[in-house]
């Protein structure tokens, strides 16, 4: 459950998952996520990939984004919870962009999906489960609990 991160099934997918990662770092960063954040993004990382298992047409599975989309989530979530102003709201626009982008790969059409650019099919369903695992763990780890003390001078 948790190697197939590990696996990549060409360069480009190698690139891509390893650019995706210093991205959603950089965003974990900006979000100012701590501990909590963490832990949530790694008990994400093997519910992503057991998820996968409620697509049994899907014979093989390799790569980081499901994964990364639960981080994208996480970091989302820790936003939200932000006081008010500029961090909810792109926080907001975050969570809506990545529900947004699950839905047009349509994760109830199949196992995989071939896309133009791509060398390799993707699994839609990985990205849609990252995202929700993602979600619920940060939800259950109190992500963005502690978002009120934060000082207000942060952007």
């Amino acid at each position: 459950m948790v190697t197939a991160a590990w696996v990549h099934l060409s360069g480009l997918h190698l690139a891509a998952n390893l650019a995706g990662t210093a991205l959603v770092a950089a965003l974990g960063v900006a979000a100012g996520c701590g501990q909590r954040a963490a832990f949530a993004w790694a008990l994400a990382w093997p519910l992503t990939h057991l998820a996968l298992l409620a697509q049994p047409a899907l014979a093989f599975y390799g790569g980081l984004s499901g994964v990364l989309h639960a981080g994208v989530a996480v970091a989302a979530w820790q936003l939200l919870r932000a006081e008010r102003g500029v961090r909810r709201a792109i926080g907001a626009a975050l969570l809506i962009g990545l529900v947004a982008k699950v839905l047009a790969e349509s994760p109830w059409a199949g196992p995989l999906r071939q896309v133009p650019g791509w060398d390799i099919p993707i699994a839609p369903l990985a990205h849609t489960a990252g995202a929700l695992a993602g979600w619920l763990c940060a939800l259950a780890c109190g992500v963005g609990a502690d978002a009120h003390r934060r000082p207000s001078g942060n952007p």
